[in-house]
């Protein structure tokens, strides 16, 4: 299990690039994500204040406390509140709570075992007919620059294939250097919970 706090701590952060994921803000540039959204794995935040530099009331959750302080630090752009905690044992008041969740690199960093899990907890968090806006790492060169783990479309089908209904797909024109064409992005609508 990787102690994401002491990579923080140690400055061991490649990830972090100092600005939003460019699939993100391409899609901004032409769609508006409104309403409440929710960004797991926010690290220190860039994501959550693009999406709530255009309104959005967004909630970035991390399990690194330092990712949460250094969140905490940069000015605050709308309404944008920063939660640590673990995807994974989520408060109830976080429940149907969110019309958007913004998905980028979260997933892939999970071990694959705990995949179904966080379907789960992402499909809980949803209002009813809620959006997963996500960036999937579909190859990555395991050189510690993103997460560690890819997945397959067919893999992404299987996961979210009963718990929410595929709405577009498309390669991003715009990534971060190294990830051209590396990356998969989907629009994924919430399907009814069944009994």
């Amino acid at each position: 299990m990787i102690d994401w706090d002491r990579r923080y701590q140690k400055g061991d952060t490649p990830w972090e690039k100092g600005y939003a994921a460019p699939p993100l803000t391409e899609f901004l540039a032409r769609r508006k994500v409104s309403g409440r959204a929710f960004v797991p794995g926010c690290g220190t935040g860039h994501d959550v204040r693009v999406l709530a530099g255009q309104g959005a009331e967004v909630t970035g959750l991390d399990v690194a406390p330092r990712a949460i302080r250094l969140a905490k630090s940069h000015p605050v752009v709308n309404r944008e509140t920063y939660f640590l905690g673990d995807l994974f044992n989520l408060p109830d008041q976080l429940e149907n709570k969110f019309d958007w969740v913004f998905e980028h690199t979260c997933f892939c960093a999970i071990p694959p075992a705990r995949r179904s899990d966080y379907v789960h907890a992402v499909h809980g968090v949803l209002k009813d007919s809620g959006v997963l806006l996500a960036v999937f790492f579909l190859n990555p060169d395991n050189n510690g620059d993103g997460p560690p783990y890819g997945v397959s479309k067919g893999e992404l089908d299987a996961l979210f294939g009963s718990r929410f209904e595929l709405q577009d797909e498309w390669t991003p024109s715009a990534n971060y250097p190294g990830r051209e064409g590396r990356e998969l992005m989907r629009i994924l609508k919430k399907r009814p919970a069944i009994d």
